[in-house]
């Protein structure tokens, strides 16, 4: 099966168990494995091997059939989209061909090219609102890569060329993903990306004939694609749904706080929270109401200073909503406390979906 068939059937299976995607907050840690490709590498001999046969060029090329890539890392979110983590990586290629140096195309290769190392990565996550089952991400990484190659290539008559040696040089990347969160398991998702990999040109022994010795400078340049897991710890299962109170036989018992949720960021009325003000505001006449308190709240996401107005709409919305059902505004008491009044107590920053409220209390 081919890697494209793997990647989509890996999206088609997570549908229907996918999360509403929100950024992480706090620790993770990922992993992925998949098909890398080294890039055709330039070899430049170093002039005292153009020595031992005179008139042979000192260029050729390297090709390389695809190879495994695998990759583990441990990263930190900050709530806001921006993730920083520290990763390991292991690739590895068998030789395809070379040619140049006196060796003709097609001749006899054979070897291997393995790079392996640390990198640093830097990486943004783009949030598509509520609803949405995935994330997809950017990011870029510096490190420090250590290439080991061992390639031969020559022809039936002897003559060869050799080039192997493990050397360490500074190495770069730029990734490009996407994450699916998994319903079941808060935290976990699915992952699948797209990662260069390049390093400064390495150098290497080199041999010709087995007698001539000198160095050989390469490039090295990665292409690789994965499928993967993260797991991001702290992650909270979302709130249970409010059921409406029932009275079941009389005398009724009638319910004098009720909680009306909202999207992230949003101070809009979802058809659930509608019926929760319909039955706030009925139930206020049957109990002979004299004062409704409406009180706003909002998560720690964002700016206090953000936080209080976002939660003075909120407020002014479930307001509205009352007195369009009957409740006069004479007998509201209207008031917003931003993020100070938590239900859940977070840290700064963390979105938290039972912060996000209006509480509606009948006195």
């Amino acid at each position: 099966m081919s890697l494209r068939k793997i990647l989509l059937a890996a999206t088609v299976l997570a549908l229907p168990v996918a999360a509403n995607a929100q950024p992480i907050s706090g620790l993770y840690i990922g992993g992925g494995a998949g098909v890398n490709l080294r890039q055709e590498s330039d070899i430049t001999l170093s002039p005292s091997m153009a020595s031992v046969i005179p008139g042979v060029p000192r260029t050729g090329t390297a090709e390389f059939n695809y190879g495994y890539v695998g990759v583990i890392s441990l990263g930190y979110g900050f709530g806001n989209g921006v993730r920083a983590e520290i990763e390991g990586s292991y690739r590895t290629n068998d030789v395809d061909d070379v040619s140049g140096m006196g060796v003709p195309r097609n001749g006899r290769s054979s070897g291997r090219a393995t790079t392996y190392g640390v990198m640093a990565n830097a990486l943004y996550d783009f949030d598509l609102g509520p609803g949405s089952f995935i994330t997809p991400y950017v990011g870029v990484g510096a490190g420090y890569q250590w290439v080991d190659n061992d390639i031969r290539g020559g022809v039936n008559s002897g003559a060869t060329v050799r080039i192997d040696g493990t050397d360490g040089q500074f190495a770069y990347q730029a990734i490009v993903g996407a994450a699916f969160p998994i319903a079941q398991v808060p935290g976990l998702a699915i992952t699948t990306e797209y990662r260069f990999l390049g390093t400064i040109d390495n150098e290497v022994d080199a041999r010709r004939d087995n007698s001539g010795r000198g160095n050989a400078e390469m490039d090295n340049y990665n292409h690789s694609l994965l499928i993967g897991l993260r797991y991001a710890f702290g992650v909270t299962p979302p709130p249970p749904v409010v059921a409406p109170v029932t009275p079941t036989q009389p005398p009724q018992t009638i319910a004098r706080t009720y909680l009306v949720f909202f999207d992230f960021d949003r101070a809009d009325l979802t058809d659930r929270a509608r019926q929760i003000i319909a039955e706030a505001a009925t139930n206020s006449q049957r109990a002979g109401t004299t004062r409704i308190e409406v009180s706003g709240h909002a998560d720690r996401s964002g700016t206090p200073q953000y936080n209080q107005r976002l939660s003075e709409r909120r407020a002014a919305a479930v307001a509205a909503e009352l007195e369009r059902r009957g409740v006069a505004r004479s007998a509201m008491a209207i008031q917003a406390f931003g993020e100070s009044r938590p239900l859940v107590p977070t840290a700064d920053g963390v979105r938290e979906p039972q912060n996000r409220r209006v509480e509606i209390v009948l006195r």
